[in-house]
């Protein structure tokens, strides 16, 4: 029997999200040491460390990432301002295109994300930032979480309100390299632990193949 691309999305997904919860897992129980500053315990903590005496502090690509965390955060400004014109257009939500408002439920979900692992700290970052006292909660890495999600949305939500192919094919591309530079560049920041990173990555794939998989294509509305 066939598997449609729906149900392998989904499950693609859900292999994502299990393998973050065992990383979660992994870091609170295994190889925990007070590697971090003012002696925070890390988890993972002989490659973590191993990894960040690697990379060192590199502030050319903490910038950049910084950089693209506002550009993610325009980018959902962008669609949140395409769905209030199309509904004021429409005056009817339900004639709003519905993978406009499938990308606010995706950026929503990651928002909780985001405040959920601002209360529950799960590892400490590897460095005080200017301007702080105390070492801050660091996992997942929210600027490669808030990057991925959102040039990944754009890579499936855009080339629907492009008719050109080429066009389309060009804005995929130029999502999918800066997602890598994100992602490369918290890596080698020095802000973050690999762990950091690696579970932001595992948990924006989660949510995109979940979203990619209940997004409905958009349909041409007259009005």
């Amino acid at each position: 029997m066939e598997i449609s691309k729906k149900t392998l999305k989904i499950m693609a997904g859900t292999l994502s999200m299990f393998l973050f919860i065992i990383l979660i897992l992994l870091i609170k129980n295994v190889d925990v040491a007070p590697v971090g500053p003012q002696f925070t315990a890390i988890g993972l903590s002989s490659a973590n460390k191993a990894f960040n005496d690697l990379t060192g502090i590199n502030m050319f690509w903490y910038y950049f990432t910084q950089v693209m965390g506002i550009v993610a955060i325009l980018i959902v400004v962008m669609f949140a301002a395409i769905g209030v014109l199309q509904l004021i257009k429409r005056r009817d939500i339900r004639k709003v295109d519905q993978c406009i408002i499938a990308a606010g439920c995706l950026y929503a979900v990651m928002l909780a994300f985001y405040v959920l692992f601002e209360k529950v700290e799960i590892n400490y970052r590897p460095v005080i930032m200017p301007g702080e006292s105390l070492p801050e909660a660091s996992f997942p890495s929210s600027h490669t979480m808030l990057a991925c999600v959102v040039l990944g949305s754009v890579f499936l939500l855009l080339p629907q309100y492009i008719d050109d192919r080429h066009s389309g094919k060009i804005i995929k591309l130029v999502c999918a390299v800066l997602m890598a530079l994100t992602v490369f560049g918290r890596l080698v920041c020095g802000v973050h632990w690999l762990t950091d990173i690696i579970g932001a990555v595992l948990l924006s794939f989660a949510l995109l193949a979940f979203f990619s998989a209940f997004m409905k294509p958009r349909k041409v509305t007259q009005g």
